[in-house]
């Protein structure tokens, strides 16, 4: 039961030290990661159109 006790005790004492990000800070990387996965989504389907494209005209 020390054990647990202890493990209770240390567990709280390292999340007392763990800083969480301001609602400002996710909401900036919210819209990083939106506007990345926009940009590598749409370079993704304009290869997939052009090798289509050249895969349909050498069939």
């Amino acid at each position: 039961m020390k054990k647990l006790i202890t493990y209770y005790r240390v567990s709280k004492e390292e999340l007392s030290k763990v800083i969480f990000p301001t609602k400002e800070q996710v909401r900036n990387a919210f819209i990083s990661v939106l506007i990345v996965v926009t940009i590598v989504s749409l370079f993704l389907a304009l290869v997939d159109f052009i090798l289509g494209s050249v895969v349909s005209n050498i069939l």
